[in-house]
């Protein structure tokens, strides 16, 4: 059932439609003369309708009158109605007018300069926007008074990053000389010479130990640029100086893979290298957890397992942790704390293949040194995209074989929309035995989530030397995995993959001296955002810029992680509509910290509360 109410006054008619309703509701509208409803207002069937407005009756003789502003709506919640927090942001709004003059920090000149509100006339204006307010410019972010509040936020954040920054340097690291010896020995084993990238962020790193600060600096290097052979060299200036080095990974994949690349690179030079990980039989770890405790161990690689409250060091100097966009801000921390020993505070190296978007490093990451390795070893082609439907399924299947033949080895990634990792695994396990029977004498090896780590570490150990030719898999590949001779990757329902984790999955392939291609595979119909995706990545394989398109459509929140990784999320600002005053945010932190620092953290606590806590770090 359904109730229609007809309303009309001097300008026409309105149908006011309730879906759910009781008799006394029919009573009361069909014994009113008037009535004030409020709604939003569509077309429908040559009428101008709402559906289920607020509503106010009216005696007859009653004044109807209307605000004078704009109606606000407000998120609400169960038990809190529009208009009881319409009143309550009234109330609020009277108690603190005097108070919001006094919280007015910026000059008449500043606001004037960048067109901003004052702060007061901001606040109030956001909650009751006279009715000739242009709702484009709010939208846009270009009104003066969200424009104002927007950089209010921006700047709290950028002041918190500061605040970090300068917490960090009143603590104390141990200082690392450098170390020549090993180090020269290290670079002249390896069968390559590092890229002048390389060689400068080196440089910055070592430079870092040395001082007396803790080192906290971010590399960012695309798959594939050689970030691993520069936290080596970390690691090696570190340990010659009579300390340890933890080395952290998201993944036992990952961790596995850097724990025989390191024991390779450094166990020649007499350097003990050992593996933790929440999976090791209990005699394994008992001995690595006492190597740890006598400096019997100068290098632990692992997973979580790391910052767990059994693992004590006898003396840790640095902190290296890969893809740290997969921790959070808390356990980052709670690995250094478990370095801090005499008053000093281990240095961190902090790696990711995940470019940071300009916009982002200007707020969140601004209390980090950042070096880019923005040069890939020589030799390297870019890999080739293709998207394609998964109609052309039998023609890939074509391609594949005769890359088989021709002594190439291939990546086939199961996706599905559940985040269920059982299903997933169930449809990689499908995949590969379909495969195996349409690629006849193809060698085709499975890894998904739900394994063994023994029997993940077997196969992919397999899959690099050679023995397999097609490697199906689940997104459990998409960090840290080289394999030089893998050519081809092929990614199903790519569509439903964020842009981020498509590049990162590309990057297992092109890492040799043979042209590799990446087929990204679509189920129609395809998304605004899916086709979006997907053009990106078929049109660029530069990191930093599908970082910035990521940004750009999936938001900063998402892109953060922010539930895992500690970052907020913005109450008014947006990042990509509020870029124009980004580059406004440097030169304000820095006059407020520095000429009036309790301005500044006024600021920050307004916007924050106590969440510069968990950047102290």
């Amino acid at each position: 059932m359904m109730l229609n109410c007809y309303v009309e006054d001097k300008t026409g008619i309105v149908k006011l439609r309730f879906f759910h309703f009781n008799k006394q509701q029919v009573n009361a509208l069909n014994n009113s003369f008037m009535i004030h409803a409020f709604g939003e207002v569509r077309e429908f069937n040559n009428y101008l309708e709402m559906i289920h407005p607020e509503y106010q009756l009216l005696d007859q003789g009653s004044e109807c009158s209307v605000d004078e502003t704009l109606t606000p709506i407000y998120p609400t919640t169960q038990g809190l109605t529009q208009t009881r927090l319409r009143q309550l942001v009234k109330i609020a709004l009277k108690r603190c007018e005097a108070e919001l003059h006094q919280l007015e920090w910026m000059s008449e000149q500043q606001l004037e300069d960048n067109k901003f509100s004052n702060l007061s006339d901001a606040i109030k204006l956001l909650h009751n926007p006279p009715p000739d307010t242009s709702l484009h410019s709010m939208e846009m972010g270009d009104h003066p008074a969200l424009k104002r509040l927007a950089f209010d936020e921006l700047l709290a954040q950028r002041l918190s990053m500061q605040f970090a920054r300068q917490s960090r340097s009143e603590r104390h690291a141990p200082a690392i000389p450098a170390e020549n010896n090993i180090s020269t020995r290290f670079l002249s084993s390896l069968p390559f010479q590092l890229t002048n990238a390389q060689q400068r962020v080196a440089t910055e790193i070592s430079s870092d130990l040395m001082q007396t600060k803790p080192m906290l600096r971010l590399v960012q290097g695309d798959v594939g640029a050689g970030k691993t052979i520069i936290a080596a060299l970390a690691a090696i200036q570190v340990i010659a100086n009579g300390y340890q080095v933890a080395f952290m990974a998201p993944t036992d994949l990952l961790s596995e893979q850097h724990f025989n690349n390191l024991l390779h690179w450094l166990d020649p030079l007499g350097i003990k290298v050992l593996r933790l990980t929440g999976k090791m039989k209990i005699a394994e770890r008992r001995t690595a957890l006492v190597a740890l405790m006598d400096n019997s161990c100068q290098l632990i690689i692992g997973t979580h397992a790391i910052f767990q409250d059994e693992v004590e060091f006898a003396r840790l100097g640095l902190v290296i942790i890969d893809e740290q966009h997969r921790f959070g801000v808390e356990q980052r921390l709670l690995l250094q704390q478990k370095g801090q020993r005499d008053q000093l505070t281990p240095h961190q190296l902090l790696m990711t293949a995940t470019p940071i978007p300009r916009t982002l490093s200007m707020t969140h990451f601004a209390h980090l040194d950042i070096s880019v390795i923005d040069e890939l070893p020589p030799g390297r082609s870019p890999v080739t995209t293709a998207v394609l439907n998964q109609d052309r399924r039998e023609s890939i299947i074509e391609r594949l074989h005769a890359a088989i033949a021709n002594g190439r080895q291939a990546y086939w990634v199961c996706t599905l929309i559940e985040e269920s990792e059982k299903l997933q695994c169930m449809a990689a396990t499908n995949t590969a035995q379909v495969l195996q029977e349409q690629l006849n004498l193809a060698r085709v090896g499975l890894v998904h989530g739900r394994m063994k780590a023994v029997e993940k570490e077997a196969t992919m150990a397999a899959f690099k030397s050679g023995e397999i030719d097609l490697l199906v898999a689940t997104t459990v590949i998409e960090v840290g995995v080289d394999v030089p001779n893998a050519s081809l990757m092929i990614i199903e329902n790519a569509e439903r993959l964020g842009l981020s984790q498509l590049h990162q999955l590309r990057g297992r392939v092109g890492r040799g001296t043979t042209q590799s291609h990446c087929i990204l595979l679509y189920q129609s119909p395809l998304s605004h955002q899916g086709t979006e995706r997907l053009k990106v990545m078929r049109s660029t394989n530069d990191g930093f810029v599908i970082s910035e398109k990521d940004l750009e459509l999936r938001g900063a929140g998402e892109l953060l992680g922010t539930r895992q990784t500690g970052y907020r999320q913005f109450k008014l600002a947006n990042l990509q509509r509020d870029k124009a005053v980004l580059t406004l945010l440097p030169p304000f932190a820095r006059q407020l910290v520095q000429e009036t620092p309790e301005i500044a953290r006024i600021i920050t606590q307004r916007w924050l509360g106590n969440f510069e806590q968990f950047l102290h770090g």
